[in-house]
């Protein structure tokens, strides 16, 4: 045997569960493991009984076992939990998460006032302080308050956005521009119900065959569609003379071939706007824009120097602005044709409504003046250019 595990007084006794210990190589002295020994079993009892943490006297039998093996357990088996420790053990705990969330939505209220859990993470949940109890419609108001102040702190931020002032202007810019080239074609149907006319109850004429004193300014009354408007005779039939007579009434078309005027035998032909833009001049923008209800049949009335003259409708026709010939054709009566632009709110078409006279007394009428020949160049008049047109022309 090596001498190293011997001690000083010979081998080792045997000991009696026949096991040899390992002997340590400076063994610590009895009392001081019987100390460590004695406050391991306090702890060990405190934690599974009543009894407090301390050392107690241990039994005869127990203090020489202690000696004889000082990792002997010698403490007593602990009962099992009852149910009413279990329900106070939980009860515990539910009441501190309670108290720790009131506590939080608390703080929220007092934004100022600390964290709960940083100032209490160290309190055991029975010595948790008991806020002031808040009630659910508390708490769910304040929770919309806080998600009402977020999105209004995103709205001012997306407001001061470098990126939203320039996307603003720019979508600013392109709806003026939408505004100004089609306004006619927004305003039209609007202004179609509004602006034509001023009829009086005097101008809706009753007997067509009867002698009425009418002054000697030009007029054109079409009681249907509630129209009563100046006419401007012996205007040049070049687009820029006929936008500007337009701007005062309608216009007389006197092309050759079909010039005549009132009375007389051959094609009177007057031009007026069903729409144009809002910002040329005129009060008689719209003045046709219901031309088109116009059928076979109804009346027109002309006033040419103090005599009234009863047109009706035989056809309406829509052609296109160069079809001048449509207007020019031989007759031996007298005609009245009405032009103006369609669809409303375009320049695409004209729309032609013509009308034979039935009073006076047509078989009366004069011969127009003669005419030289007409002009192959000449288009039917319609609206002013519009926006993209004045700056790169009509097509």
């Amino acid at each position: 045997m090596n001498p190293d595990t011997r001690s000083p007084g010979g081998d080792l006794p045997e000991q009696p569960n026949g096991l040899s210990p390992a002997v340590p190589s400076e063994p610590a002295p009895a009392s001081h493991q019987e100390a460590a020994a004695n406050v391991i079993r306090g702890q060990i009892g405190a934690l599974y009984g009543d009894k407090p943490v301390a050392s107690s006297p241990l039994a005869p039998q127990q203090e020489q076992a202690s000696n004889a093996n000082p990792y002997h357990r010698t403490h007593n088996a602990h009962p099992l939990p009852q149910p009413d420790q279990w329900k106070a053990y939980h009860s515990a705990w539910q009441n501190y998460y309670q108290k720790y969330y009131e506590q939080y939505y608390a703080q929220t209220k007092q934004p100022h006032s600390g964290h709960y859990f940083s100032q209490n993470h160290t309190a055991a949940p029975e010595a948790a302080a008991a806020p002031a109890e808040l009630k659910t419609d508390e708490a769910l108001y304040q929770l919309r308050q806080k998600l009402l102040g977020q999105v209004q702190e995103s709205a001012q931020n997306i407001r001061k956005s470098r990126h939203f002032i320039p996307i603003m202007a720019s979508l600013l810019v392109v709806l003026l521009f939408v505004f100004v080239q089609y306004n006619r074609v927004f305003i039209a149907s609007v202004q179609a119900y509004v602006v034509p006319g001023d009829s009086s109850v005097q101008n809706i004429v009753i007997d067509p065959a009867s002698d009425i004193i009418v002054s000697p300014e030009p007029r054109l009354i079409i009681p249907k569609i509630n129209v009563d408007v100046p006419v401007i005779y012996d205007v040049a039939t070049d687009e820029a003379s006929q936008l500007s007579a337009m701007e005062k009434g309608v216009a007389h078309f006197p092309v050759p071939g079909a010039n005549s005027k009132p009375g007389q035998i051959g094609n009177t032909v007057l031009s007026g706007h069903s729409s144009n833009d809002l910002f040329d001049p005129g009060a008689y923008k719209f003045i046709f824009s219901q031309l088109e209800k116009m059928q076979v049949g109804d009346t027109i009335y002309a006033n040419y120097e103090g005599v009234r003259y009863t047109y009706v409708i035989t056809k309406t026709e829509v052609v296109r602005p160069s079809e001048v010939n449509k207007l020019i054709y031989p007759t031996n009566k007298p005609v009245l044709t009405l032009i103006t632009c369609t669809p409303l709110g375009t320049a695409l078409n004209r729309l032609l409504v013509t009308a034979e006279q039935v009073s006076p007394d047509p078989a009366q009428a004069i011969a127009a003046p003669a005419t030289g020949a007409t002009d192959d160049d000449a288009a039917i008049p319609g609206n002013s250019p519009t926006f993209i047109e004045r700056l790169f022309g009509r097509n």
